[in-house]
């Protein structure tokens, strides 16, 4: 397993959005496409390709957001053809240090949210280091990770 994080551009953002979860899955996550354009009006948030090697296997969203200026993940997604070999788990740790390298504000916490049934993305951000910490108003299940 070799994972890197590229940009989203020109050469690879139809592979991205052909990227897809399990069924069981797809209430859970925005697709991909939606976040490409969403990420247009979200000056500082990034998306990128989850690259194993030169195979595309998954994709996030990440950046500050506007309202509480500390980082979130808002979107981390793993192909269905490449769930289940770990890639999600080491996807988190990726994000996490990229975060960690261009933190030059003192932000404190990482920030996801989740649905509440998600019990693979549960697991897997409780793995990570992520503190479960309440229930946003929208429904979703958060967490925090801490950066000091």
């Amino acid at each position: 397993m070799e994972l890197t994080l590229r940009p989203i551009v020109k050469d690879n953002w139809e592979e991205a959005i052909q990227l897809k979860v399990k069924e069981e899955q797809r209430n859970f996550i925005a697709s991909n496409l939606y976040s490409i354009a969403e990420v247009q009006f979200l000056d500082q948030f990034k998306v990128s390709a989850i690259y194993d090697g030169d195979q595309i296997v998954g994709f996030s969203m990440y950046g500050i957001d506007p309202d509480d200026q500390n980082y979130w993940i808002y979107r981390l997604m793993i192909d269905e053809a490449h769930q289940g070999k770990g890639f999600g788990m080491e996807a988190v740790k990726l994000i996490v240090n990229k975060i960690k390298s261009e933190n030059t504000t003192g932000i404190p916490v990482i920030m996801i949210g989740y649905n509440q049934e998600n019990d693979g993305a549960r697991a897997t951000y409780t793995k990570a280091g992520f503190v479960e910490t309440e229930i946003a108003p929208w429904g979703e299940q958060l967490a925090a990770y801490s950066l000091k």
